[in-house]
């Protein structure tokens, strides 16, 4: 197949780039399961812009960089905070139904990190409105074609310039190329790397993996956010309770009532996420519980069953009234800060290729994403990344500034010796989930970082032999994925001897003044 654009990705980024690309030629959206199954649609809270009256994007840009610790690209920055409010309201031309206010002005909500109200939401399923918004406009336009259930597998490279993409149909076990002028990746982030985990199933690092097997520069995989709250109950599957809770007045206890939150924060449950998990996280490990308490009883429960109808309703199928008790939490691995390093039009260090959204480094998050700015993100600089494929697809590519910190690594060779344990796909992965879990979590170690990155050497390399001597799967093809971006996390970890935001280590618990603005840069040998 030939096709002039292609986008791995049906989430936000991935149809943003193919409705703006579209105009121009011809696009395919690849997508490994169905059309509406991505990130975006379990995105709960909202979308960050500056549209108060009360509110500018210089204040925007302000809690951005104090949430990102340091480590925010500014002219990133810059350009999500100015360019954002034009394209939530390209949204809502799209046909997006945002809550609003009994005047008909846009209900703004609050999270933790804004100094504003600004968060643009409907109910707490923002992100499965604009996803059902973008995919009947993609389905309106006659240049664009929605490929389902079709795992890539790597990137196609001629002369070092991307070209398109090797995949896997998932339903035969047929394999293809599929060619394009430019692609774009746009596949989320790398959740599932983590035991306990917000993100679905499918966000396996697939693009992260792919642009480092194809010797694209990656960056900062080592702020990994953990969202503070998501339910602890032993018969549900992760499930996010949103900022919004909190920032409507949620407020979290111990098992004994006693609200710890001002205790370590003055912003008490409004702290940025890094400071709210590492809080639960230290309460748990003093207390041995399992979990804390969310606490919204005291709010009016007509008010919470139409603000938070999702998370009201699936915490009710498991005997839970948040209305009338509080709701058992955990921190979960939400979202990877890092990734395929990209400049202002979304372009990789790879001719003709774009990354966007979690796949991507923007520079946008720093040290700690501000909630809400992650849909943002994708909104700008995909519709950023398809101007610039439209029009000036031949400019050579960028590259990174130097930075103090750059490791060089190389993907996993195969083993010396097959490993037959390594084809049990589902065993390999849940052994690197747990590592990750158990020693590359909240808070960490360097002794704890050195034994999982020997341990998840060995098992890359093991994985990366049975792949290369079976038949592609899906699981082959995840499991893969997951070891390479566990190894990327780990390396970037072990770089960063200092405590930033996400990165919290008790070897180094303070920030270094010279690491700031220095990005940990991954770059092939």
């Amino acid at each position: 197949m030939e096709y002039d654009f292609l986008a791995l990705g049906s989430g936000i980024a991935g149809l943003t780039f193919a409705l703006n690309a579209a105009p121009h030629g011809s696009v395919a959206i690849l997508t490994k399961k169905q059309r509406s199954e991505s990130n975006t649609n379990y995105a709960q809270g909202g979308i960050a812009a500056a549209l108060g009256a009360d509110d500018s994007w210089e204040l925007h840009l302000h809690d951005t960089l104090t949430a990102g610790a340091g480590l925010c690209a500014r002219d990133a920055v810059e350009v999500l905070v100015r360019e954002g409010p034009r394209l939530v309201h390209w949204l809502i031309e799209q046909g997006a139904q945002f809550d609003r206010n009994p005047d008909g002005s846009l209900a703004l909500g609050k999270e933790g990190g804004h100094s504003r109200n600004r968060i643009v939401h409907a109910a707490d399923h923002t992100g499965y409105e604009i996803e059902r918004t973008l995919l009947i406009a993609a389905r309106k336009t006659p240049n664009i074609s929605i490929l389902e259930h079709y795992q890539a597998l790597d990137l196609l490279l001629e002369g070092g310039v991307c070209v398109g993409v090797r995949v896997l149909d998932t339903l035969t076990g047929d394999l293809f190329d599929i060619r394009a002028r430019a692609v774009l990746l746009a596949t989320g982030g790398c959740g599932q790397v983590y035991l306990h985990t917000s993100n679905p199933l499918i966000a396996t690092g697939d693009g992260i993996a792919m642009a480092w097997r194809a010797g694209a520069t990656i960056a900062n995989m080592e702020f990994i956010q953990f969202h503070p709250t998501t339910l602890y109950h032993t018969d549900a599957p992760s499930f996010l309770i949103s900022e919004a809770v909190r920032g409507e007045g949620g407020i979290l206890k111990r098992r004994d009532g006693y609200r710890f939150m001002p205790d370590y924060d003055p912003r008490a449950e409004l702290a940025p996420r890094d400071i709210v998990a590492r809080a639960i996280d230290a309460e748990l490990k003093k207390t041995g519980d399992p979990c804390v308490y969310l606490d919204i009883t005291h709010l009016d429960p007509d008010f919470i069953k139409r603000r938070f109808p999702t998370i009201y309703q699936t915490c009710l199928q498991y005997g839970i009234d948040i209305t009338r008790e509080p709701i058992p939490v955990v921190p979960a691995a939400h979202y990877t800060c890092g990734g395929v390093w990209t400049d202002l039009d979304g372009r990789t260090t790879i001719p003709r290729l774009y990354a966007c959204g979690e796949v991507a480094y923007t520079g946008v998050h720093g040290a700690n994403r501000l909630a809400s700015n992650s849909l943002l993100e994708a909104l700008v600089f995909s519709e950023r990344a398809a101007r610039h494929a439209t029009t000036r697809l031949d400019e050579p590519p960028p590259q990174p500034k130097p930075s103090c910190l750059t490791v060089r690594l190389t993907p996993p060779a195969p083993a010396a010796h097959k490993d037959d344990r390594a084809e049990n796909w589902d065993a390999m992965r849940l052994s690197i989930r747990q590592t990750m879990q158990r020693q590359v979590g909240i808070v960490r170690t360097v002794a704890r970082l050195h034994d999982a990155h020997r341990t998840l050497q060995a098992a890359a390399a093991q994985i990366e032999t049975a792949y290369r001597q079976s038949p592609p799967t899906v699981e082959s093809c995840e499991a893969r994925n997951l070891a390479a971006c566990a190894l990327l996390i780990t390396a970037s970890a072990l770089a960063r001897h200092e405590s930033r935001g996400l990165h919290y280590v008790l070897d180094y618990p303070q920030p270094r003044e010279e690491l700031a603005a220095c990005p940990t840069l991954l770059m092939p040998l």
